[in-house]
């Protein structure tokens, strides 16, 4: 999949990476998918880097296949919201935002019927221009979990990122140990 060239079946709504800036590529278009992970994947056309997610995906045809967590059965909240968390990734890293270490809380309030899930996360950056849209992915996310009413993702940047947030698996598979 990683690498693989595709022509677009159909128009397809895309974000520029790394702003954030909504973009429409039309159909025919070839491309090359440079990550294709979780629900979401990056794609290359004309040197550009762009995140497809959502139904956009269709325009790749079978070249990409969402990934769904694997959560076990009778799983609580919290497991569910760690597990449908690393489904999110940086779109210009192949890593999930688990993994990168960006994910500084999760917090279930299970006291009403109506569980409330309030997650602290940050960003490798603080300008990066994908924070909205890697908010928009972890409330969508945290959505579907059965019995969750009310998700907040809290963007805090102290203590800032660093490269030693990540986890071993993350520093390996980017090359770092």
């Amino acid at each position: 999949m990683r690498g693989q060239q595709v022509v677009l079946t159909q128009d397809c709504q895309v974000l520029m990476v790394p702003s954030g800036m909504p973009v429409l590529l039309p159909q025919g278009t070839q491309v090359v998918i440079t990550q294709a992970l979780g629900d979401s994947c990056s794609i290359v056309s004309g040197g550009q880097l762009f995140r497809v997610d959502g139904q956009e995906t269709q325009a790749l045809g079978d070249a990409f296949i969402a990934k769904l967590p694997d959560i076990p059965d009778g799983a609580d909240i919290e497991t569910q919201a760690w597990a449908w968390l690393k489904t999110v990734y940086d779109p210009e890293i192949p890593v999930s935002i688990v993994d990168l270490g960006l994910i500084y809380g999760v917090m279930v309030d299970e006291s009403t019927p109506e569980a409330q899930v309030h997650v602290m996360m940050t960003l490798t950056s603080p300008g990066c221009g994908m924070g909205p849209v890697l908010q928009e992915d972890v409330t969508r996310k945290l959505y579907e979990i059965p019995g969750v009413k009310g998700v907040k993702v809290e963007l805090v940047f102290d203590p800032p990122w660093t490269q030693a947030q990540m986890t071993e698996a993350a520093k390996l598979q980017l090359g770092m140990l």
